[in-house]
């Protein structure tokens, strides 16, 4: 049974502005494969759109090194079960169109057994009829995604992204309970942002009914936010929330020290990068958001394998948050693709990861999955700036769920 019944019902084509600002992710290895469905007893041979030019290369070539970095380590140690993987990647710079014309080509020339660790929303949807539909080939792992992907579960689709709605609960929960009595969502104003901010008032009220929650739309992509910090200043909130791009977010964290406003402000994941901290420079220390991994500073073990690998596999590459973006969504993939006895084929690994019901990467949260349930988890990390750095702040966190 699904998690959170009658959740995941709106519907996604507003959610591409989103995709854009959250994306990507990649890795190499072995030799060739038998085809989309058949396996290989040397290789596993995987595929992936990212985009690695354009607005958004940043993200794709972050995630793709992270993933590179896990491949490259696991194949290193014998690979899974004996098979080499083979990651092949290709750059779809973040244009559906450009998506479709690679997934055929992944599919039909290179005969990969599964898409693994690409990235964006409206770009996977342009490509799920030929791959999910007509080839049959699974959609493992995508960065980014909808509400409606996964209710009801669509064959061959597995998720392992917390939804940006989801997001938007766990910060709205954590500012209750940090004693916020009236919220303000600063949002901006295309569709899929607001979809997102509408999703504090519910929740807060849920953990407090007396909370009150006000929305501030501000324009796309605005660079002046001296009369956003007024209008902020004038409404009074205790606590405030953004919804934001990281850049936007940066110049309203700048603003606001520069006008003498100093509120606990939280974020979900698009803010929770370090190029807010890049930006935002001093202005950001404090700053309070939700991730969906662990912060790469952290001391845990799985975090500091990861920083290990990158140091010896992609010497030079920066090691932040979107690198273990992609490092995890490649040892989901990992742990799920040891369980297969056998061929590594499309039809397997749907297979397996319908079954997998206990994932635990380390490094982001727990991923359960079932044949009725394809989004593995609703769960975040919070992370908080301190002295200029993202820091874990206690374990996963599943906010409240949406009515």
């Amino acid at each position: 049974m699904f998690r959170t019944t009658r959740r995941y019902r709106r519907a996604a084509g507003s959610l591409a502005v989103l995709a854009a600002v959250a994306l990507t992710a990649n890795a190499c290895a072995g030799q060739d494969s038998a085809g989309a469905t058949g396996g290989s007893s040397s290789e596993i041979h995987i595929g992936a759109w990212l985009p690695l030019t354009g607005a958004t290369a940043t993200y794709g070539v972050a995630e793709k090194v992270g993933a590179d970095a896990y491949f490259k380590m696991v194949n290193a140690q014998g690979g899974i079960n004996g098979r080499k993987i083979k990651w092949t990647v290709k750059d779809n710079a973040a244009d559906p169109q450009q998506t479709v014309q690679i997934a055929r080509e992944l599919v039909g020339q290179d005969k990969v057994v599964a898409i693994v660790n690409a990235n964006g929303t409206s770009q996977a949807e342009a490509a799920f009829p030929f791959v999910l539909n007509q080839s049959k080939v699974p959609v493992l792992n995508e960065v980014g995604g909808a509400e409606n992907w996964y209710e009801p579960p669509r064959p061959g689709l597995f998720g392992t992204q917390t939804l940006y709605e989801d997001q938007a609960a766990a910060v709205a929960s954590w500012a209750v309970q940090d004693g916020a009595k009236k919220i303000l969502v600063v949002h901006s104003d295309p569709a899929a942002f607001v979809n997102v901010a509408k999703q504090v008032e519910p929740v807060a009220k849920k953990v407090d009914p007396s909370v009150r929650v006000d929305r501030l739309a501000v324009k796309y992509q605005t660079t002046d936010y001296t009369p956003v910090i007024s209008k902020v200043k004038a409404d009074k909130p205790d606590a405030v929330i953004v919804i934001l791009t990281s850049p936007e977010a940066a110049a309203y964290l700048k603003e606001a020290k520069l006008q003498g406003l100093s509120l606990p402000t939280y974020a979900y994941a698009p803010v929770a990068a370090e190029s807010t901290i890049a930006l935002a420079k001093d202005a950001a220390e404090g700053l309070k958001a939700v991730q969906l991994v662990k912060a790469p500073s952290d001391p845990d073990p799985a975090v500091k394998e990861f920083r290990t690998a990158m140091a010896k596999y992609e010497p030079g590459q920066d090691a932040g948050f979107l690198a273990l973006w992609g490092w995890s969504n490649a040892k989901v993939f990992a742990e799920i693709a040891k369980t297969i006895k056998g061929p590594v084929t499309s039809q397997a690994l749907t297979a397996a990861y319908q079954k997998a019901s206990s994932v635990d990467p380390g490094v982001s949260p727990v991923m359960k999955f079932s044949a009725g349930d394809h989004l593995g988890t609703r769960s975040v990390q919070r992370v908080v700036v301190k002295k200029g750095v993202w820091t874990s702040v206690g374990d996963f966190y599943t906010p409240p769920a949406r009515d």
